[in-house]
């Protein structure tokens, strides 16, 4: 095994490899166990595998740990992993504690922990980075940051006081939304609400529209109602209609009320429709544009980052209003259409009239039967008067498709890479 000092930090996300160089997953985590008279030993890796589960690599099955990768023997058992009685997540739950330093020169948070291997082929927790507390009055002002071994520093922990979700959350931060939620949830419960609590609302929203509705429920609880109303506020429409369409009558009103009022009127409008109709699937947030828009305007508006992929695969063109419900739908411009003509092209001259929206009473079965038998992404939606009332995109479809477990679903079983 080669051997090399490796911060846990900067191993997260890191791909894990068999022996041929074929991808298993990535690093999600390292698995520590406290020992009376030496260093936490490393017993593990927790890897996050295709189907974002994550599961446990024995240490016993790792041959290289590298700053860019992982390399094993090839075999993991993919039943999902839960931490046992006295093991501990070095991101999960060790970065972010408090320790003294034995000397008595004063205490520091621990931002990330070095693992290395001794020549037994044993790893371990060697050294720890840390940050003393701020000596400047600034409130943008940071602790000088530090080194020291295991040795030289003790946990300190006072009795109540909850652990920092700050490195955590900074840990996470470039981490996709779907990845983000997942981790979420494979975290101990009250370290799942304090990232929960500290995340940016418009990160806690992403991460929320991707978790089971259970789990939603519970971190909504635990914000009070003006937090939550921020992040419902971050959501998309027909996620945020979703969620609150689980609660009571009064709380629902209750936050409703709290929202932006553009927001709660999006949300009202979806909540009027049943969770297995079109109105109930759709987002009331397509990309909708005039027919006198050029194509190098619709172009600009596909570019914004926050444009959920499906919903910028095409530019739905109504008679004003141009906000739903809008004027008459008039067609469907797909973003490879645009690409054949030139920038100044109007989008009424390019118009796809031939593709049938859905009514907003339809089963939710209609819909998916229409987007399978046409190949599309999106398909617009629409009331009795032939408005645009919102979009149904092929993930909402798969959402409502697929069974409520389906993010948790587990099975036993190992996989060898290559196969």
């Amino acid at each position: 095994m080669t051997t090399q000092r490796v911060f846990v930090a900067r191993l997260a996300g890191c791909a894990v490899f068999d022996p041929a160089g074929d991808r298993l997953g990535k690093v999600r985590d390292v698995v520590i166990v406290y020992r009376k008279s030496a260093a936490p030993r490393v017993i593990g890796l927790v890897v996050e595998i295709p189907g974002r589960r994550h599961v446990f690599l024995s240490i016993g099955r790792v041959t290289s740990i590298r700053p860019g990768q992982v390399i094993t023997t090839g075999l993991i058992n993919v039943r999902r992993f839960q931490p046992r009685a006295g093991e501990v997540r070095v991101l999960a739950e060790f970065l972010g504690r408090r320790v003294n330093f034995v000397d008595g020169s004063g205490d520091a948070v621990v931002e990330d922990a070095a693992i290395e291997q001794d020549r037994h082929g044993e790893w371990s927790v060697t050294q720890l980075f840390l940050r003393k507390p701020k000596t400047g009055a600034s409130p943008f002002a940071k602790g000088p940051t530090t080194f020291a071994a295991w040795s030289e520093v003790a946990e300190l922990r006072m009795p109540g006081e909850a652990q920092s979700a700050e490195r955590l959350i900074a840990t996470y931060s470039e981490l996709h939304a779907a990845d983000l939620a997942t981790t979420m949830l494979d975290l101990p419960h009250q370290r799942m609400i304090e990232v929960a609590e500290e995340l940016p609302d418009e990160r806690l929203a992403d991460a929320l529209e991707e978790m089971p509705e259970d789990e939603q429920m519970h971190i909504l609880d635990r914000l009070g109602d003006e937090r939550a109303a921020d992040v419902l506020d971050q959501m998309e429409p027909d996620d945020a209609a979703d969620l609150l369409a689980q609660l009571p009558p009064q709380r629902l009103e209750q936050l409703l009320e709290l929202m932006e009022p553009e927001e709660a009127e999006d949300v009202r409008m979806l909540l009027r429709y049943g969770a297995d109709t079109a109105g109930g699937l759709m987002t009331s947030e397509p990309i909708i544009l005039s027919a006198d828009a050029t194509v190098a305007e619709a172009l600009a508006v596909i570019r914004r980052h926050e444009l959920h992929p499906a919903l910028a695969a095409a530019v739905f063109v109504t008679l004003p209003p141009f906000e739903t419900p809008t004027g008459r739908l008039l067609g469907v411009v797909h973003f490879q259409r645009m690409l054949r003509y030139p920038p100044h092209e109007r989008l009424g001259a390019i118009l796809d009239d031939s593709l049938e929206p859905v009514s907003v009473t339809a089963s939710a079965a209609e819909a998916a039967r229409t987007l399978a038998s046409y190949d599309l992404v999106s398909l617009p939606v629409v009331d009795a008067a032939h408005r645009l009332v919102g979009a149904i995109s092929v993930d909402d479809v798969l959402d409502y498709l697929l069974p409520d477990d389906w993010r948790t679903n587990d099975a036993d079983e190992t996989i060898a890479g290559g196969a």
